[in-house]
């Protein structure tokens, strides 16, 4: 088990795509720290995450060191344990999210991840739906789970994406009542998620749909980022005592800046409209649990909008790209 396969990327000029080999020698098979486990990768979920990041140019050269082995989300067998951990032992099946901008990523045969960062897989689920929770199940629960009281009305921003999918169930399995954003073509599949209500934003400006709504939000979870100014004019949609939490944001200056501008406005607002941005690191072990139980109850279902092979990683970005996926994309990585 010297080496493996799995996909390297190089920094350099261009798309992520365009910079993805795999050696056909194979990569070295990474070792696990004292507090992690190796697993035997089997299936992985594709983030926006993986190529923004990477498509930094300059910045990603000082942030890695090259070649980089993307790839968040993981699904498979347990086939090393560290020697710190003990709630996991060799063959079990699990599923999870490395931290962000991992050296050694899931798109790879084997995988080393902290023990924290995942939970058992209950018998009978298969390895595409779970890893299709991954990182957006958990950084939903993250979005919701503290904030939403049974009866709250939610908003969330882009509600067929990977993040609303999962955002939208796990709203209504708390008991809030959901209204979500979505072009026309993917109103029927929020609907089917559990959305009460689903805005069209091609037919007019989302803040304006909102604006004629009336101050009756609890919760505002964003995906989007867009429009830019969603939370300063969101005083004519969000309760006072309401929180607008941030999830997606462009990774560029001007997402920078739109940080920065809703921070401040938070601040100037004196604890009204509370401006959040999503925090998703505490207890990742307990948020994966709750998710995996869910779906073991059929509360939650996957919603994967197509799946590739592993040597069509590339082509499985193109189609991230497009921002035209209904829920996620999913690469196969070997057998089990």
């Amino acid at each position: 088990m010297a080496t493996m396969q799995g996909w390297h990327f190089r920094a350099s000029s261009g798309s992520m795509e365009a910079n993805l080999s795999q050696p056909t020698s194979g990569i070295p098979t990474p070792k696990i720290k004292d507090d992690e486990i190796l697993v035997r990768n089997f299936s992985t979920a594709l983030n926006a995450i993986d190529y923004k990041v990477l498509e930094l140019g300059f910045i990603t050269s000082l942030l890695f060191r090259s070649p980089v082995t993307p790839g968040l989300d993981v699904c498979g067998h347990v086939v090393e344990v560290g020697s710190k951990v003990t709630n996991y032992k060799t063959g079990d099946m699990v599923y999870g999210a490395l931290p962000p901008a991992p050296t050694h990523g899931a798109l790879a045969q084997f995988v080393p991840i902290p023990a924290d960062a995942v939970a058992l897989v209950p018998k009978g689920l298969q390895p595409d739906d779970m890893v299709s929770m991954g990182v957006v199940g958990l950084t939903s629960y993250a979005a919701l789970k503290p904030y939403v009281k049974p009866g709250h009305k939610v908003f969330i921003n882009g509600g067929s994406g990977g993040t609303g999918v999962m955002a939208i169930q796990i709203a209504k399995i708390l008991g809030a009542e959901v209204t979500t954003s979505s072009s026309n073509a993917n109103l029927e599949l929020c609907k089917s998620l559990g959305a009460d209500t689903v805005l069209d934003y091609t037919s007019a400006p989302i803040a304006t749909q909102l604006k004629d709504l009336g101050t009756v939000f609890d919760l505002v979870v964003d995906n989007v980022g867009a429009p830019a100014n969603l939370y300063r004019v969101s005083n004519t949609f969000l309760q006072p005592q309401g929180k607008f939490i941030q999830v997606g944001l462009g990774i560029s200056f001007a997402g920078f800046r739109q940080f920065i501008g809703n921070k401040i406005t938070s601040l100037l607002a004196w604890g009204k409209r509370e401006w959040i941005f999503v925090d998703a690191s505490a207890d990742q072990h307990a948020a994966f649990e709750q998710l995996a139980a869910w779906m073991k109850e059929g509360r939650i279902r996957a919603a994967v909008d197509s799946t590739f092979e592993f040597g069509e990683v590339p082509k499985a970005y193109e189609r991230l790209k497009t921002g035209r996926a209904k829920g996620r994309i999913v690469v196969h990585v070997q057998d089990q």
